[in-house]
């Protein structure tokens, strides 16, 4: 990966885009893909849609999230402090001691979360799970009234960690669930730029899909397309306290993870298999019982039901402050998903 391309990377995940407060981290986005696409579409819901060879009869979507799961503040006490609820699914046990960045309308505001310390705990309360009830923010205020004179109820927050490069190419960063696969979809559409297209392909960065596939709801409602495929995060199996058995075997650095089941048309699922061996990119399978808790469920269940595939990047960590992801499995789902469509025909019946 070039070191402009990183840079897009990195700039996307730094941004702070918690479910419902994705504005910023969309503009980012549309900086990146504009130039590049022949459309360049928002919508009320706040997608952002790049539409290639847009008077193709045959559509084809292609979607990754690019809102994060965060904090939303609702309560601030008599002595500034701040209490939160989850935007999305963490374990709370996890924020103590974190910094945070809200999201205020007059600016960013740092702070950081507090809990009792260790110290002045009876021995059955280290013994009890932390519950949000328990935890809360400090931005240094000495009263509610100086508090609301830089925050507001409703203000949004995420944890402050940098993307940072770990070895082999691995690199960390609280958000790479989804925003690594609405870089995936940008980059896909700036590289499909420069080919042939028997298609119209429109690549979506969707929007609250931590709070029920939202965006993907009305996107793909809008699009309208025949095909498509899903990018998203998948827990990786390559670490401690795994079960393979239960999860499959996936592993960062193993290429695409592609998948078989409920949620997946099997006559596309089997085009992206052969475009994977003609050009020998690697990939991974896991078994996929019932519908997905991702843009896939979404699109496939849109209108009359979409032809739909979902590829996934292997994840440690998932929903953590330091999920992992490699960025050579970036590059191979990106090579896989543009010479699929490059070379898709003006027309092919998915029906089963």
């Amino acid at each position: 990966m070039n070191k402009t391309t990183e840079n897009f990377l990195k700039k996307l995940l730094e941004t702070p885009s918690p479910s419902g407060f994705e504005l910023t981290a969309a503009k980012v986005w549309r900086d990146h893909v504009k130039g590049h696409v022949d459309e360049l579409i928002s919508d009320v819901h706040g997608n952002s849609i790049g539409i290639l060879n847009p008077k193709a009869k045959f559509k084809f979507i292609v979607t990754g999230h690019i809102d994060e799961i965060g904090l939303i503040i609702t309560h601030i006490d008599d002595k500034g402090f701040i209490y939160t609820q989850q935007i999305g699914g963490m374990d709370p046990a996890l924020l103590i001691g974190q910094r945070v960045r809200i999201i205020s309308e007059k600016g960013e505001v740092f702070g950081v979360i507090g809990r009792k310390a260790i110290h002045q705990m009876k021995p059955d309360e280290r013994k009890k799970n932390v519950e949000m009830e328990n935890i809360w923010v400090d931005i240094g205020a000495d009263s509610k009234e100086d508090a609301l004179k830089r925050v507001a109820i409703g203000d949004p927050m995420v944890v402050d960690v940098e993307y940072r490069r770990l070895a082999g190419n691995k690199v960390v960063s609280r958000a790479t669930d989804d925003k690594a696969g609405a870089f995936v979809v940008a980059e896909v559409l700036r590289r499909l730029s420069k080919r042939e297209l028997n298609i119209c392909v429109a690549g979506v960065a969707t929007v609250q899909e931590e709070i029920g596939l939202r965006g993907a709801t009305t996107s793909s409602y809008s699009v309208n397309p025949d095909a498509g495929i899903a990018i998203d995060v998948n827990f990786a199996s390559d670490h401690p306290e795994t079960d393979i058995k239960k999860i499959g075997d996936n592993k960062l650095g193993g290429g695409a993870n592609l998948h078989r089941g409920a949620n997946i048309n099997p006559i596309l699922q089997k085009e992206i298999f052969k475009t994977a061996d003609k050009h020998k990119i690697p990939y991974q399978i896991t078994a996929q019982p019932r519908g997905t808790g991702t843009d896939a469920n979404a699109i496939q269940l849109c209108r009359g039901g979409v032809a739909v595939s979902l590829i996934s990047i292997p994840n440690r960590y998932m929903h953590t402050p330091v999920e992992v992801i490699s960025l050579d499995d970036l590059e191979n789902i990106i090579t896989l998903i543009v010479e699929f469509i490059a070379a898709h025909p003006a027309d092919r019946d998915y029906r089963l």
